[in-house]
């Protein structure tokens, strides 16, 4: 590596040299190629070269004047075998993953499923399928509860885990995700409102109303974050969770006052062992959106460095931040009426994925989705197995399991620095 920077006798006299060279260049019709950097951290000069074939072009060897000064500068800019290295850069280092680490982690999700599917009071075993054949009690409820609770469980992990990335890149903010800024208690409020105004809708229209009210509890939380005058790491979350307390709260006076607690609570619980054939398509959905956030991953990445930035870059920065808006209370509102909420996996996952891989969205969105789901058919099991035949709420799980890691994310010490 060049030198951190020439002396500034050196750099005045390179640089002066180059201005001469510069005016006795006689060639007319040159064609001018890139120029030289003299040094990392000094000035740029574009150097105009003659065209090929009006010198040898070998820099340092030719005797014309502008691959002189050339050499003279990367002679200057080389630094020598008792040159110091350069200083360090304190920063952490992400980690690049190895090519059969994705595969790896694919396999792992694939085991967890097949354990998922054989998990539970009832007696669901390849042997009792084998022994009962395709018409028997056990191929029943495979197809009918274990595989759609499982299949629910994959979608809902990666798409939260992607809504929580997505949100920690636009909000730039690595403490956020939709059930700490108000975006899960406005879906909530939606539902109380289908409740109380057309409780007989579908659910695919229940779920537009929820997503409707998210994009506004999304909009509502990003205006207020906009009015506040510092834009400490702590304080966005904390902006937040006051939100949605203050949402949670008008959403619980009302249904306390209408008597609708308990019709709410099944909607929010954070609960999967109700998932059955025909109740989680519309987490498919969320998949596609998943899909979409893949798609638009390099302009999530730009949008994340900020407005000014991305606008210099070219970016339609508004644009994308609805697009990210979309996604997010979409997503938010599939999961919220298919299961519930589910806390600390959009905030967990990308955290960790990130110390591991940094914040290029295009390598660590297939991360994010294989851990997210990863997590979540995890807890699921464990939730089936702490008190068999009981069976914990996944939420439950996730919460306690999620807090735990959220701590060591708050109290670790930079570990890893270049």
């Amino acid at each position: 590596p060049a030198r951190e920077r020439l002396d500034d006798r050196s750099r005045a006299s390179v640089q002066s040299a180059l201005v001469a060279a510069e005016r006795s260049r006689t060639v007319p019709t040159a064609e001018a190629e890139p120029g030289a950097r003299l040094g990392r951290g000094t000035e740029t000069r574009s150097i105009s070269l003659a065209a090929p074939g009006a010198c040898c072009g070998a820099i340092g060897s030719c005797p014309c004047p502008t691959h002189a000064i050339l050499g003279e500068a990367e002679s200057l800019t080389t630094p020598g075998p008792d040159s110091p290295p350069s200083a360090p850069q304190d920063r952490p280092v992400a980690h690049p993953a190895r090519p059969w680490f994705l595969p790896t982690a694919g396999l792992g999700l694939i085991a967890l499923v097949v354990v998922s599917l054989f998990v539970g009071v009832a007696d669901v075993t390849p042997a009792a399928l084998l022994t009962q054949g395709a018409d028997g009690e056990a191929a029943r409820l495979l197809v009918v509860s274990r595989l759609p609770r499982t299949l629910a469980l994959v979608l809902a992990g990666a798409a939260t885990a992607i809504a929580g990335l997505l949100m920690q890149m636009l909000v730039r903010n690595k403490f956020v995700e939709p059930s700490t800024t108000g975006v899960t208690e406005s879906a909530t409020l939606g539902l109380l409102v289908v409740l109380i105004v057309a409780p007989g809708l579908p659910l695919l229209a229940k779920m537009s109303v929820a997503a409707v009210f998210a994009v506004a509890g999304t909009a509502l939380f990003l205006t207020v974050l906009r009015a506040v005058p510092a834009r400490q790491t702590a304080l966005v979350p904390l902006v937040g969770i006051m939100l949605g307390g203050v949402i949670g709260a008008v959403t619980t006076f009302f249904a306390y006052r209408l008597d609708l607690l308990q019709a709410l609570g099944a909607w929010t619980q954070g609960d999967f062992s109700g998932v059955l054939r025909g109740r989680y398509e519309l987490l498919w959905l969320a998949g596609i959106l998943t899909a979409v956030a893949w798609f638009a991953a390099d302009r999530f990445t730009v949008a994340g460095l900020g407005a000014d930035v991305a606008t210099n870059l070219g970016l339609n920065h508004r644009r994308v931040l609805w697009l990210g808006l979309v996604i997010i209370s979409v997503t938010s509102a599939v999961v919220v009426v298919t299961a519930g909420t589910v806390p600390f996996l959009g905030l967990v996952v990308p955290n960790i994925v990130s110390l591991w891989m940094g914040d290029h969205l295009r390598r660590s969105i297939p991360w994010v989705a294989l851990l997210g789901s990863s997590f979540l058919v995890l807890c699921d099991i464990a939730g089936r197995l702490i008190r068999y035949p009981y069976e914990v709420p996944l939420g439950v799980v996730v919460g306690v399991v999620g807090a735990v890691l959220f701590l060591w994310l708050l109290l670790r010490k930079e570990s890893h620095v270049h």
